[in-house]
């Protein structure tokens, strides 16, 4: 495989980690970030003191505060920041994308406000012709900067495209797949963020773990039905893009959002609980967004409902739990869910 220019858009944990995976492969990889200071250190030192101060970097990785040349100079682009900020820092790139250039980004959740998938505001900038792609899957950058097996997939409708991002990323321990499904790609990622929340809500009010598995198994039930009722495919989910990385998000307590939960369920005011984190937990927003397309399809996703109530302080844990635990009775899937 020759060897592409790549740029990496956003250095936190996951930016770092993927612009390493590439540069290992042997692109020609440059990492920006728009903290000059941060950038300066990570040039002078290798290192990500910040995010991932244990990982020795790349000796062939670049580094750039200059948005506008690595931009420029690339030949894949790849956004790897908070979705609050993806339409920004996109708006940015657009005028000094080089022709043909394809966008790719491991962004989890929605636009902020107007609750449009990224893939959407890309399509908007870019126009539906450009190449686009989504990397996603269960995946905590420490384990990848580690060389523990790891498994993505990438989602996009220009399958070349798509295939040139996996082959990018590729490696001995970390695998990745390729699929054509943006939508239903997204909504995994963005709504695990949420339910990842209800699990550590439940372990932090010490409910077992016969309600940790009852609670991921209905939340995947919940991002099925909104999947389904967008138009995304039911396969996605029961994939890496959804089943694994709900899976993952929810037990693995390297995650901002289960970290979250725990905290509001040993008590932790919401306040509390983000500054203890002290990175951006992505499931405040995504929760409202949910909520805006399950009214908006007049779907009834009580898990992810309860947890934006809680998250708003409207309720308690307990009293979220309650509300849960008295609902009607029903069959486990509607008709039709799985097209039968």
């Amino acid at each position: 495989m020759n060897a592409l220019r790549v740029g990496v858009f956003g250095a936190g944990s996951w930016g770092t980690a993927l612009a390493a995976q590439a540069a290992r492969n042997g692109h020609v990889t440059t990492l920006w970030g728009r903290d000059a200071e941060q950038i300066r250190t990570m040039r002078d030192t290798h290192r990500n003191t910040r995010y991932l101060p244990d990982l020795e970097l790349p000796a062939n990785l670049q580094f750039s505060d200059q948005l506008e040349e690595v931009t420029a100079n690339s030949d894949l682009l790849l956004a790897v920041v908070p979705s609050h900020a993806f339409p920004s820092v996109l708006a940015e790139m657009t005028p000094h994308r080089r022709p043909g250039a394809g966008l790719a980004w491991a962004t989890k959740g929605f636009e902020l406000g107007s609750g449009r998938f990224l893939h959407e505001v890309a399509e908007a900038l870019l126009g539906h012709d450009t190449p686009l792609a989504v990397v996603t899957g269960p995946s905590f950058a420490r384990e990848v900067t580690q060389g523990l097996p790891t498994a993505v997939t990438v989602h996009g409708e220009h399958a070349a495209f798509s295939q040139s991002v996996a082959d990018a990323l590729h490696g001995p321990t970390f695998r990745v797949y390729t699929g054509s499904d943006m939508l239903g790609a997204e909504l995994g990622g963005a709504m695990k963020n949420v339910l990842a929340v209800a699990t550590g809500i439940a372990d932090g009010m010490e409910l077992g773990l016969n309600a940790r598995a009852g609670l991921i198994t209905r939340g995947l039930n919940e991002m099925l039905r909104l999947n389904q009722a967008l138009g995304g495919r039911a396969e996605t989910l029961m994939g890496l893009a959804g089943l694994g990385d709900l899976v993952l998000t929810c037990t693995g307590d390297l995650s901002r959002n289960r970290r979250l939960g725990l905290a509001l369920g040993k008590g932790k005011s919401i306040e509390q609980a983000v500054a203890a984190i002290g990175q951006v937990v992505e499931s405040i927003q995504t929760a409202d967004e949910v909520a805006r397309l399950a009214a908006r399809h007049e779907l009834e996703l009580p898990i992810c409902a309860l947890v934006a109530r809680v998250l708003h302080g409207e309720i308690t844990p307990q009293e979220g739990l309650k509300l849960l635990l008295s609902r009607e009775q029903k069959p486990e899937y509607p008709a039709g869910l799985f097209g039968a």
